[in-house]
């Protein structure tokens, strides 16, 4: 008896590993017929993806108006897109300029300082224990001149016109349907969890809307705090750098801001150009630099991450690294963006469905007892 259950269990899972292989050999086999979908979910991403972070951003502002100054929710969204086109026109008159205004300069200054790097080289060869190795003559090996910087950047961009037409195409498509899909997020994304509600059965719906609202408290949580954190980074680095009269204060605070998005690494990103242009021609400036980003970073993780966004990721330090390495060779910097937030989101599905089957084994176990107590009374 026992020996034929064994067989039949074995044969059941050998019948579902072959089942597996031969869909996975199928499906592979018949790939060009699903391209068509593919190239529809990535055309549909970036927009998506771009409407549903300003969504977590602007959907408290909309709950806001409609809860305590009771809008009406067209009403407060419509106020939502005034407020978000003026921020849009002041950012491209004031601040988009002052970027390019910077970066050209930046650009311009780049021979003043490979010569600052030339001077910093040719002293560090006169030291005793370089003496031996002549840094300049390994250098010129490598044939660097602007020259020939010049001439492959040139040619870079006459290969790549054609993409660079079609990438100016896609801005211009996600730029006219990121508004359409916004609107539509803020004016019906609160229907959403009832009307699953309604599909699915009284306990599966209670199960399922707490699920989902486990996961938008997730990513309510995540998004906002991180755009809270990214200004508050942003802001105070520009104005430490404009203190000590760093040159491109500006452009150096932009970046800091947008890489304190990649966890852990992105101090180290962002601080990383205002060194590289201070350290060879003032290296107490540079260190001064690294002053500011301590101190910016401190008061950012034990007032602004503590009180924005909290413990509710609670994900290890070194999880977050691995993840980052991780999602960066498979998806590049799109990845490393969202590599923390993709994760944090499938624990919370795992975690739930594990909670939901340990609930499940200890109803059945409790099932038997109660049905044996049953017995006994009416015994």
């Amino acid at each position: 008896m026992i020996n034929s259950k064994k067989r039949q269990h074995l044969l059941f899972w050998s019948i579902e590993i072959l089942i597996g292989a031969t869909l996975i050999f199928v499906l592979s086999k018949i790939g060009f017929l699903f391209q068509p979908v593919g190239t529809f979910f990535s055309t549909l991403f970036i927009p998506v993806l771009i409407a549903g972070f300003l969504y977590y951003v602007l959907n408290p502002v909309v709950n806001l108006l409609t809860g305590r100054f009771h809008f009406k929710r067209i009403m407060a969204i419509i106020f939502v897109f005034l407020l978000l086109l003026v921020a849009l026109v002041l950012i491209v008159v004031s601040v988009i300029p002052n970027l390019v205004n910077q970066i050209a300069q930046l650009a311009m200054n780049i021979p003043s300082f490979a010569s600052d790097v030339e001077d910093w080289l040719n002293k560090l060869s006169r030291t005793e224990w370089l003496k031996k190795v002549d840094i300049m003559n390994e250098i010129e090996k490598f044939n660097i001149s602007y020259g020939t910087l010049l001439q492959k950047f040139l040619s870079g961009v006459s290969s790549s016109l054609g993409s660079i037409v079609s990438t100016i195409a896609n801005a211009a498509m996600i730029i006219i349907t990121v508004p359409f899909i916004l609107f539509y997020m803020l004016k019906d994304g609160h229907k959403f969890v009832p009307n699953v509600e309604k599909v699915l059965s009284p306990k599966r719906s209670n199960q399922v809307a707490d699920l989902l609202g486990q996961l938008n408290k997730t990513l309510s949580n995540y998004i906002s705090g991180q755009a809270i954190e990214c200004l508050f980074v942003g802001t105070f680095t520009f104005l430490g750098y404009l203190i000590l009269g760093v040159d491109y204060a500006f452009l150096f605070g932009v970046i800091a801001g947008l890489a304190n998005l990649i966890p852990y690494l992105g101090p180290y990103i962002g601080l990383l150009p205002a060194v590289m242009v201070t350290v060879f021609n003032d290296p107490f400036k540079a260190l001064l630099c690294c002053v500011v980003v301590l101190v910016v970073q401190q008061l950012d993780g034990n007032i602004i991450y503590p009180n924005v966004i909290g413990k509710s990721l609670a994900i290890h330090p070194l999880t977050i690294i691995i993840v980052l390495l991780v999602a960066g060779n498979l998806a590049g910097l799109l990845g490393i963006f969202l590599g923390v937030p993709f994760y944090a989101i499938c624990r919370t599905i795992i975690v739930f469905l594990y909670k939901l089957l340990i609930e499940a084994r200890e109803n059945k176990e409790e099932q038997p007892e109660k049905d044996s107590v049953a017995n006994n009374g009416s015994l």
